[in-house]
């Protein structure tokens, strides 16, 4: 495993971390889910990355029981606030109540007295952003939070919280956004922001739900078993990647990764870590040897020719409007 700065804080994550959104507590048993987190220590991730609405919270009880038996200095734990977690009308978005019940919750389940980061899974258009940031500054003050980001925010909005951050001396170091060889809204705008403020990127869906994989193939029916047969494992997100246009164009990058000696799921994955501004790729996995086979991305360099190929194929098909990243209008 190689590892990596968390933007320019000193926080060092894995190229490679472990994420559970839509596995434990709901996907797959937890015997599975348990051998998972093993596979996934056993290659060297440090860094596990999880939330409060995972699976109703119940993704973070498997988790922290999962880590429990480890050397908690030697893990970097994440979790995130803003989705609902309960019927009440606070029981949602980035307010101070919300927040500060949250994140206890978060720790009570994940068995531990702080998380090493706490993020903002979307921006709440319904909270000051004053009061949010001064409610993640206790967090932080109190000692149950080391570093504070966010998720699927616009530059815009990084770029606010980033100075009220300042001001009110807590660190915000990260952003943990869509990314992929298909989806590239991050590109234009936040990336270079980021960049210019310190922040890191953490990344989801490298593998583009799975598309990049492979397994999906035009003019053919889904997989048995696979994410895009399963509503509770994510089929609507995965549903915009499956026409026959993107999955031709995925098919031809099969001779791209035998070229390089990898998979096409390393070959995402190693793609998305190409570029300096990412700091870790979040892979998930319902089987051990999902975790065994993705890990090998970490430490893998594309040269510049291979690149070039990979824009060449995908480039008609591919996503690039930084408008795309977006967080309710109301809270949900």
């Amino acid at each position: 495993m190689e590892f990596r700065h968390l933007g320019r804080s000193g926080l060092m994550v894995s190229e490679i971390s472990y994420g559970n959104w839509i596995t434990h507590g709901s996907q797959v048993e937890e015997e599975a889910a348990f051998a998972c987190v093993r596979a996934a220590l056993d290659a060297g991730i440090t860094t596990f990355d999880t939330a409060d609405v995972y699976a109703g919270t119940r993704a973070e009880d498997v988790l922290g029981r999962a880590l429990q038996q480890e050397r908690r200095e030697g893990l970097e734990i994440f979790t995130k606030v803003y989705w609902p977690t309960g019927p009440g009308r606070n029981d949602r978005g980035l307010s101070r109540k919300h927040i500060m019940e949250s994140i206890n919750g978060s720790l009570r389940r994940l068995r531990t007295d702080h998380v090493d980061l706490y993020q903002a899974h979307r921006y709440d258009y319904s909270t000051p952003l004053e009061e949010t940031m001064e409610a993640f500054a206790d967090v932080v003050h109190s000692g149950k939070a080391h570093y504070i980001g966010v998720s699927e925010w616009k530059a815009s909005q990084i770029r606010e919280a980033h100075g009220l951050a300042r001001e009110l001396r807590i660190p915000l170091v990260s952003s943990q956004p869509q990314y992929s060889m298909l989806w590239r809204v991050i590109e234009s705008e936040v990336i270079p922001t980021s960049e210019e403020l310190g922040l890191g990127q953490i990344v989801w869906s490298p593998m583009a739900q799975g598309v990049l994989s492979g397994k999906y193939l035009p003019g053919q029916p889904p997989p048995s078993g696979s994410r895009a047969t399963d509503e509770k494992s994510g089929a609507g997100f995965i549903a915009k990647w499956l026409t026959d246009d993107v999955l031709t164009r995925v098919q031809q990058l099969k001779p791209l990764a035998e070229q390089a000696g990898l998979t096409m799921a390393q070959l995402a994955i190693a793609w998305v870590l190409q570029n300096p501004n990412v700091s870790s790729a979040i892979i998930g996995a319902s089987r051990p040897e999902q975790v065994h086979d993705n890990v090998k991305a970490a430490g893998v360099k594309l040269d510049a020719g291979l690149l070039k190929a990979i824009d060449e194929i995908v480039e008609p098909v591919t996503e690039r409007d930084p408008t795309r990243t977006e967080s309710p209008a109301e809270r949900p």
